[in-house]
């Protein structure tokens, strides 16, 4: 087979994944990894879908082997290893061939690839792809960053291999140069603290009212067919049910307590600080996660200070509404951090088709995603949480969530990303701040000024500073 469709460069977990999507798809595509060994055992074990695979075993092979204008999607890890293929990759192409990198990059280094790619005349694309190995393999959720012209040449691929919602695909457009691999961030910031909030409540439920791992599961489950319909509620059922092969036990009480993370959530809080953006609830997941991986320190506080107390009494209906409270928070901090950058560089993210783009294949689908979408079109000024029918949700679930978080650190229960929530609540709703001591303080040891309430102006002092 000659003339294919496309390229993929990185046989990995998630380029084997989306270079069988893609060949299923009805597309052609020629395939390349570093190791032959890697390339030939994907074609052997591609099955029916291998006719449409044509495997290269270098990247003159793989470039030759494409229809033209080419292009081809780069599956390696981020940094410098995109940049090392882009440079091996370009003296071998054309100006109109495309470069196409769909790893979980940093958006500000798809940013300088854009711009350095438009200097030489060449077409390139970064777009945020979320889902994991299974939505990479049966329809992940595509974010696009790059020139429209670039977007358009591939669309019919990328559509046709992202995942569908009532008929429609969730691959859109988002804007120029890092857009796309900015909102992939944002949802990836977003997804650590909705598995947090989760943790938070699953610690509850376990720790505080020693439920059994298989309640809990029950919890979860009942909890799926409410407000709370979205993928990490449903494989929260699971993992809690799960028992352990090996040893008989619930999954759960075999797993170590130590959280991974890949740097996305922490790239996301470290971003909305220079936007001046608030996603406290974002910070305080990844902060959770940091802890976590301090097990030594964990144990050694707990041993001179001593285990805390565990009950408390608290129903599941009310952890149930503390979580929707909590949801709507945090997604609601995500799209604001979205408004800012969206400002900040000029790109016009299309917030009611990102809540549409996250409603299937990606992490953090859910079916309040649906009713965003509506609410970002119809208020597109407001806020998520002060937005119908949100406000009203959220003022009804808002008892709930203080009652769970006074509960929880009542009794000693970290409950860091609904903390957060519940002091964002309080702080983006109260129109008298403390704010007023903290610039008398500024003033005072920095003569940095303030504004005054009853005239115009921030070049006022307090009596401390003198006409020196």
């Amino acid at each position: 087979m000659s003339g294919a469709d496309i390229g993929l460069i990185g046989l990995g977990t998630m380029g084997s994944a989306l270079a069988l999507n893609i060949a299923e798809s009805g597309f052609d595509i020629a395939v390349y990894n570093r190791s032959d060994d890697v390339t030939h055992a994907f074609v052997e074990e591609a099955g029916d879908l291998a006719e449409r695979v044509t495997p290269a075993f270098s990247l003159e092979d793989l470039v030759g082997k494409l229809r033209s204008p080419r292009a081809i999607i780069l599956m390696v890890p981020a940094g410098d290893i995109v940049d090392d293929q882009i440079e091996r990759l370009r003296p071998l192409m054309n100006p109109e061939d495309m470069v196409i990198d769909a790893g979980n990059a940093n958006f500000r280094d798809t940013i300088r690839r854009a711009k350095a790619a438009a200097a030489k005349g060449e077409s390139f694309l970064g777009i945020g792809v979320s889902g994991g190995e299974e939505g990479a393999r049966h329809g992940p959720s595509i974010m696009g960053g790059g020139t429209p012209e670039a977007w358009d040449r591939v669309e019919h691929i990328l559509k046709a291999i992202a995942a569908d919602h009532q008929g429609t695909a969730c691959a859109t457009y988002m804007g120029p140069d890092g857009a796309g691999h900015f909102v992939k961030a944002v949802h990836n910031g977003i997804e650590y603290a909705d598995m947090q909030m989760i943790a938070e409540i699953y610690g509850v439920l376990r720790d505080g009212s020693g439920l059994s791992y298989a309640e809990i599961a029950a919890h979860f489950e009942r909890w799926n067919n409410g407000p709370l319909q979205s993928y990490l509620v449903e494989i929260s059922a699971k993992v809690a049910a799960a028992i352990d092969d090996r040893s008989g036990q619930p999954l759960l009480s075999v797993i170590e307590d130590t959280a991974g993370q890949k740097g996305t959530g922490r790239w996301t809080a470290i971003e909305a600080q220079h936007l001046a953006a608030p996603v406290n609830v974002i910070e305080a997941a990844v902060s959770a996660r940091n802890i976590s991986a301090q097990k030594d320190e964990r144990a050694a506080g707990e041993q001179r200070f001593g285990a805390a107390p565990q009950h408390v009494d608290i129903d599941a209906e009310t952890l149930e509404h503390a979580l929707v409270a909590g949801k709507i928070l945090c997604y609601a901090q995500g799209f604001e951090m979205l408004r800012k950058a969206s400002a900040e560089f000029g790109w016009s993210l299309p917030l009611p088709e990102i809540a549409r783009v996250w409603r299937e294949g990606c992490i953090i689908r859910s079916a309040m995603l649906d009713d965003m979408a509506i609410a970002l079109e119809d208020a597109p000024e407001t806020p998520l949480h002060r937005a119908p029918p949100f406000a009203d949700r959220l003022e009804s679930a808002l008892p709930a969530l203080r009652k769970a978080v006074v509960a929880a650190l009542g009794n000693g229960h970290p409950a860091p990303a609904l903390s957060a929530a519940l002091t964002y609540f309080d702080a983006i709703r109260t129109s008298r701040g403390t704010a007023d001591m903290i610039q008398g303080q500024r003033d005072f040891f920095g003569w940095h000024g303030f504004a005054r309430l009853d005239d115009e102006g921030r070049d006022h002092h307090g009596p401390w500073v003198t006409s020196n």
